[in-house]
């Protein structure tokens, strides 16, 4: 068998050939026939590599996810000896307690078939809140790089802006962010009664008054807490508002309401492929990689 190649679906291949690039390793499509009813057949390449890489990022994740567990399939039943996945942004992490009765754990229901299909998994900025160990909760070894620092880098420049984060629970890598610009940080306190319903509060306003801040989250989908920590970083007297944001899940009128609230500058990984994406993952991905191409 031949060594290490990268594959990936036809919406995905911008990505797949970057990272392949950086691997200095061959990439290739795998076909992906979708039935009259919607039923989805990939055709994935028999092309003899003893490592599969495939790429499939899991935003929307309900009509990726089939596509990519029949794809794994494919590959072992074509005698593939290692299969790794990376994910980008990895699905179903925020549901991971059950907040109310009659809720699934979706975490638990999905990583773990996530991982069965998969040798290991490579993801970014995972919704972690309470999830300890990635690898437990996907039942295969598994990885979640953090891009905190580098998106810091891209945003905040020399401006050594303050960096805000939406709730205590993103305080390790705004940490990490503010280490990178040798600045200091704040988190906002947060409680959510709902997906577009959250009550923010920070604790000490007076650090904000007449200095550039960069807001920084994991994830933005609805908007609603970015929104409303801007109109309080502006009430409490910000010079200039940065948003960074490691997955952009949100679409255009999202992105109007944030900036019509007052951010400046709105950036993202391009984990999700968005009009915001700055930072180009290729290069991370690849160094996490290194181990898959040695002999």
């Amino acid at each position: 068998m031949s060594g290490v190649a990268v594959h990936g679906f036809v919406e995905d291949m911008a990505p797949v050939k970057r990272l392949a690039a950086a691997l200095a390793a061959p990439s290739a499509l795998a076909a992906l026939h979708v039935f009259p009813d919607g039923e989805t057949l990939p055709i994935v390449p028999v092309d003899g590599a003893r490592t599969v890489i495939f790429y499939r990022s899991l935003h929307h994740p309900n009509e990726r996810l089939i596509s990519l567990m029949l794809a794994a399939d494919a590959y072992r039943r074509a005698g593939v000896p290692r299969l790794v996945l990376v994910a980008p942004y990895l699905c179903y992490l925020r549901q991971d307690k059950v907040f109310a009765p009659g809720q699934p754990l979706s975490r638990d229901v999905i990583g773990p078939m996530i991982g069965d299909a998969f040798d290991r998994v490579l993801t970014v900025q995972a919704h972690l809140h309470r999830t300890t160990d990635l690898t437990v909760a996907l039942r295969a070894p598994a990885d979640s790089l953090s891009i905190a620092g580098a998106l810091a880098s891209l945003a905040g420049g020399d401006a050594r802006p303050l960096v805000v984060g939406p709730d205590r629970e993103s305080e390790p890598w705004v940490r990490e962010a503010a280490d990178r610009l040798n600045s200091e940080w704040i988190t906002f306190e947060k409680q959510r009664k709902g997906d577009h319903d959250v009550i923010l509060t920070l604790p000490d306003a007076a650090i904000v008054a007449g200095r550039p801040v960069l807001l920084l989250d994991d994830v933005c989908s609805s908007g609603g807490t970015l929104e409303g920590a801007i109109g309080q970083l502006r009430q409490a007297g910000a010079v200039s508002i940065d948003v960074a944001v490691a997955h952009a899940l949100f679409g255009p009128e999202i992105e109007r309401r944030l900036v019509a609230a007052g951010a400046r500058r709105i950036l993202s990984s391009d984990s999700v492929p968005h009009s915001t994406n700055a930072l180009e993952l290729a290069g991370v991905l690849a160094a996490a990689l290194q181990d898959e191409m040695r002999p």
